[in-house]
């Protein structure tokens, strides 16, 4: 109970401030990372957690399902078609090339053999840019970065996953669990695709109709329904909750666009709670306890290895040269690697505790870097419309991850 209070008043605080935040370095995600570490049992010791604990496990799950179905929603194909152009470099280039160099420097600098280092790599691959919604939100920002921005960080937490789980088992040695992953998968994307198809069909009998007032309601039923399913067949409810939001915005789009704001609300209040909890496991002891090797990594994962990533896969791309170092600055960390990192310490591999101190710092460092430098960089656009390109009605909105 002292978590619920603990959370009820640092979200009075948020609110509070939340208009203070959008105009300065001050970042709500910031607030309750501040706020978990200060209740945790590194300061005042109000709450216990541990990494492998089913606190910290559910919160982060639900949180990711809740965001990638959110984020999800917002991308109906005809939008991912077309700002496919810059994202696809970004995801087919710039990704793999993250989750190489990343394994490079956990191999030679932490001591990580090359499964684990590459494991590591696939962990801190996928981008959140949520810690950093600024930058996707603000109209002066050019259209096309904020749509690369929010494509690629909606994707790439399910393009990572497959490779988690595949390093994850080579790790463990069970090669056996390859066809059982695979199938995972698979039935993820099946069962998000196929349930709100089902569902929009059914909406087209003519006896059948949300009532306006209680429409948002259906997208927030499906997901729950989805939710459980995956769980209790073990298809892969990541992978299920971004292809269901978006089969629902491209099937029925009236419905997404109704969910939207009630579907932020409850995406930022799970991801809220995600993000104090986890602050809660950043206690003084841990941060002493790291190697200069592991902040090493964590360092040029966010300084180094996704700038240069990202500028090599945006080459020749005809982006102005402000754009393109903003896109390699902004690929803040988040709750994808949260999850894939707990995942690591719940398998026993032998690394897993390393591996799992590299997550947590590298997330950390991302959420106060990012997060308190987006507005500053928002603001260095110009407000004027760039000449070419078209009206923008509506703000694109934060991705995942």
């Amino acid at each position: 109970m002292v978590l619920v209070l603990t959370f009820g008043v640092v979200l009075l605080v948020t609110v509070a401030l939340s208009g203070l935040a959008a105009r300065s370095v001050l970042s709500t995600a910031l607030v309750f990372l501040v706020a978990g570490a200060l209740v945790g049992p590194g300061f005042l010791g109000l709450i216990e957690v541990s990494p492998d604990g089913p606190m910290v496990s559910t919160l982060a799950d639900l949180a990711l399902f809740t965001v990638l179905f959110v984020d999800g929603g917002r991308l109906p194909l005809r939008q991912l078609r077309t700002g496919w152009r810059l994202s696809g470099r970004a995801l087919g280039l710039g990704m793999p090339l993250t989750m190489l160099l990343l394994a490079v420097a956990g191999h030679f600098l932490v001591g990580l053999d090359w499964t684990t280092a590459l494991l590591l790599g696939a962990i801190l691959s996928p981008t959140d840019p949520v810690f950093a919604s600024t930058i996707v939100s603000r109209t002066q920002v050019p259209r096309r970065l904020r749509k690369l921005l929010n494509i690629e960080s909606g994707v790439n937490d399910g393009l990572a996953l497959p490779f988690v789980l595949l390093f994850l088992s080579l790790t463990t040695g069970a090669d056996a669990r390859l066809g059982s992953i695979g199938l995972e998968l698979v039935l993820g994307i099946a069962f998000g695709v196929a349930l709100p198809l089902l569902v929009a069909l059914l909406y087209r009998i003519p006896v059948l109709g949300a009532e306006p007032r209680l429409q948002p309601l259906g997208p927030l039923a499906l997901a729950v329904v989805l939710y459980g399913l995956c769980h209790l067949t073990h298809a892969n409810p990541y992978l299920a909750a971004f292809a269901a939001g978006i089969t629902l915005a491209t099937v029925a789009p009236a419905a997404s666009r109704a969910f939207h704001e009630f579907g932020d609300l409850v995406s930022e209040l799970t991801k809220f709670a995600a993000v104090l909890v986890f602050g809660a496991l950043l206690t003084p002891a841990f941060f002493l306890d790291l190697s200069v090797g592991e902040w090493a990594v964590a360092l040029l994962s966010l300084l180094l290895v996704r700038p240069l990533s990202v500028l090599v896969s945006l080459w020749r791309a005809g982006l102005p040269k402000r754009e393109r170092y903003a896109a390699a600055w902004f690929g803040p960390k988040g709750f994808a690697s949260v999850v894939y990192g707990l995942l690591v310490v719940q398998s026993g591999i032998p690394a897993a505790q390393t591996v799992f101190e590299l997550v947590a710092l590298t997330i950390a460092v991302s959420i106060v870097a990012h997060s308190m430098t987006d507005v500053p960089v928002s603001k260095a656009f110009d407000v004027e419309e760039i000449a070419g390109l078209p009206g923008d009605p509506e703000p694109a909105r934060p991705g995942s991850g």
